[in-house]
């Protein structure tokens, strides 16, 4: 607790996060908020608090955020059915609508509000007017494609305001929703493709994933083979190893394509963890995983 330490300490962790300051005042950070980081109001809450802090030191952060847990509790509440195909969530004519209102209306909504309870300045942005998008169709197990219904990929992002947001010093708060310019049909897009989208576009000093696991690991089940830092080279090795496989899989390989498409570093960070944010970026050691080139 910053309470219980000297007034040299408290010096310190000044004098250490300075040349940070330094390094990154003016630069932008796509942040991607997901998981069950997203479960816990009081969470959420304080990284809220954290995206105002870097605002507040001339960072331009960006943030694109999910909604599953938010989703299926409305998709509930309407009496639908949960549809999968290949494990992956079905999104249909019906369950769109919800998607999209519960993303744009409530989610998007409530993270706006508490960057500006905690004196920030933010503005909520429906993806459909950032994301371009066309049908997503997966290749499934069987090596045939998976018709997920309404979910998307981004084929282009329009970044004109939130460029105009940052200009103005305010935070642009993104739904991961997209929309096909020659139908008109609206998409669910993967809320970390569609941050990795939208960062191979803006070129930001990084791309950071906060979501409910503490980073890259050589063994889940145990913390302490969390990877600290890991080049192209070597997270191409993890890939062959199967040891970066499942959910990490598709968030690593949208990270590598980041990083070639102009993006300077990306982080996984555990959102979970009070200041997650702010130890990964302003500390010496960090706190989770960052992948370079």
């Amino acid at each position: 607790m910053m309470n219980s330490l000297t007034a040299d300490s408290k010096a310190g962790v000044l004098i250490e996060a300075l040349p940070y300051f330094q390094q990154f005042r003016g630069e932008t950070f796509v942040i991607k908020m997901g998981g069950s980081a997203m479960e816990d109001s009081s969470l959420v809450e304080a990284v809220m608090r954290d995206i105002v802090f870097l605002e507040v030191v001339g960072i331009n952060p960006v943030v694109v955020h999910g909604g599953g847990k938010a989703i299926s509790a409305a998709i509930d509440a309407a009496g639908l059915e949960h549809e999968f195909i290949g494990g992956l969530r079905r999104t249909t004519a019906e369950t769109i609508e919800i998607v999209e209102q519960t993303l744009n209306q409530k989610v998007n909504t409530s993270l706006v509000e508490m960057l500006k309870s905690s004196n920030g300045f933010a503005e909520g942005l429906a993806g459909q007017s950032v994301f371009s998008a066309e049908k997503n169709m997966p290749i499934g197990e069987n090596g045939r494609e998976l018709d997920l219904g309404y979910v998307g990929k981004v084929v282009e992002c329009e970044t004109g305001k939130i460029e105009e947001l940052i200009s103005q010093e305010v935070v642009p708060v993104i739904s991961p929703i997209g929309k096909n310019a020659e139908t008109g049909d609206i998409y669910n897009i993967n809320a970390d493709l569609a941050a990795a989208a939208l960062a191979k576009t803006l070129k930001p000093a990084k791309l950071i994933y906060l979501s409910d696991v503490p980073g890259l690991m050589r063994d889940p089940s145990r913390p302490e083979t969390l990877i600290h830092s890991i080049n192209e080279q070597q997270a191409h090795g993890l890939i062959d190893e199967g040891i970066i496989k499942g959910g990490m899989l598709p968030k690593v390989k949208s990270a590598l394509d980041a990083l070639h498409s102009g993006v300077d570093k990306v982080h996984f960070i555990d959102g979970r963890n009070a200041h997650s944010l702010l130890l990964e970026i302003f500390t010496d050691s960090g706190i989770g995983t960052e992948v370079v080139k």
